[in-house]
């Protein structure tokens, strides 16, 4: 996978293994030093990548806690912090979990909102996240299609509207979910342009690993999305391999 992901262009990457008791019994200090073994094995071998740390955060009632004590991970010790909600069903009060890890200092990123089921039916919850600060992390695979119809016309819609402020692989392996981000990048150019793709995939990631408050990154621009019906069309740009992106 290391390689994979140097080829396709990516020369940092965030290690976010799942985070939820009972059922992913992954612990911070674990990641943390699992990643540092893999760091050593992909400098022994000469593989051109940086590791950083992470987690994808499942929704837990003792979650600031968690983030605190060192438990739950967020992004290379930054505010910045992955957050995974229930895939099929809204949990109670989700507004408010989001909105209380905002008002202790973190910055919560929602993982991949346009493949949860429930988006269809509730995107209004995603509508007043944004709009409150909360951030969204859309899934590569799901702008090129490989989720199918829905997860990619949310991810499209997200897109188009300006609520995308990450683009990254969500890779699990080299076949079924391989690292694919170039491929995604290129969609990107064409719906929303060279500069706001690069910050979806360099910028912003970039400001994340280094802490930078979201007041100091260029966020996404807000705009009215197309409907179903309505198609995007516009200039193909190439893909310049010399860009450098930095998520996983």
């Amino acid at each position: 996978m290391a390689r994979k992901f140097v080829a396709d262009g990516v020369v940092v990457l965030a290690c976010t293994p799942h985070i939820l008791p009972g059922l992913y019994p992954n612990t911070g200090p674990a990641i943390i030093e699992a990643m540092r073994q893999l760091q050593g094995v992909l400098d022994a071998e000469g593989i051109p990548l940086l590791l950083v740390s992470g987690a994808d955060n499942h929704m837990v009632p003792d979650f600031v806690d968690g983030l605190r004590s060192g438990r739950l991970l967020s992004l290379n010790g930054s505010r910045y912090v992955l957050v995974e909600p229930p895939h099929h069903s809204v949990p109670p009060r989700m507004e408010d979990f989001f909105f209380d890890i905002l008002a202790h200092g973190y910055v919560p990123i929602l993982t991949h909102p346009e493949r949860l089921s429930w988006i269809n039916q509730n995107y209004g919850i995603v509508e007043r996240l944004t709009d409150g600060g909360v951030w969204m992390q859309i899934t590569a695979g799901s702008l090129i299609g490989a989720f199918g119809r829905t997860a990619r016309y949310w991810s499209e819609r997200m897109l188009d509207e300006g609520r995308v402020h990450i683009l990254a692989t969500d890779a699990h392996d080299v076949v079924r979910r391989p690292p694919n981000l170039s491929l995604a990048h290129e969609v990107a150019v064409k719906r929303v342009g060279m500069g706001e793709a690069e910050n979806l995939v360099f910028g912003r990631p970039r400001g994340i690993i280094s802490n930078v408050s979201p007041s100091e990154l260029q966020l996404p621009e807000r705009r009215i999305a197309p409907t179903r019906n309505e198609t995007r069309t516009g200039a193909a740009f190439a893909f310049t391999r010399g860009v450098r992106r930095f998520f996983e």
